[in-house]
């Protein structure tokens, strides 16, 4: 049974960085929150069309993408680069896309795997980093209400709303 205002869906989460791609889903009723796999972000396109794909076979409620602000809150380099893939991935998903603050989530992920070696973290601390992400953002729609983070304009959206 889920909370009054929290919509139940699968979601995907994602931390998209410059050198790799964590992705991480939950289940349709957003208890159990598990890292996917590990894209390498080196060519963006193929990025984009691996992370549609498995919005795809998902079928996710909506898609989480963690925003990169500074520690104090301004939106840097990164951010903007990041809200630039979020509107890419929108033109190619029929999914509501969602930008959710994620200061912090990459530094947690490394504490909690501070057990493996660099090579071995490497491969998983941005999966772990998505499941963060994801599952803050549950966290805040089962406090709020509300779905989490900044909404990004979609092209297939756009007039229906």
């Amino acid at each position: 049974m889920t909370e009054p205002g929290f919509r139940r869906g699968v979601r995907l989460g994602i931390d998209w960085g410059y050198a790799r791609v964590g992705v991480a889903a939950c289940d349709a009723d957003g208890l159990l929150c598990y890292p996917l796999e590990t894209i390498p972000a080196s060519d963006q396109e193929a990025a984009l069309a691996r992370v549609a794909s498995l919005a795809q076979q998902l079928e996710p409620l909506e898609i989480i993408v963690g925003l990169p602000l500074a520690l104090d809150g301004r939106v840097a380099l990164a951010a903007n680069n990041v809200t630039g893939v979020a509107k890419q991935l929108a033109s190619l998903v029929k999914v509501p896309i969602r930008l959710v603050d994620e200061r912090l989530t990459t530094a947690q992920a490394n504490q909690q795997l501070g057990h493996l070696d660099t090579r071995k973290r490497r491969k998983v601390v941005d999966q772990a980093a998505a499941t963060g992400i994801l599952e803050g953002s549950l966290a805040t729609e089962r406090h709020t209400g509300n779905p989490p983070g900044q909404l990004i304009e979609c092209p297939w959206t756009e007039g229906n709303a």
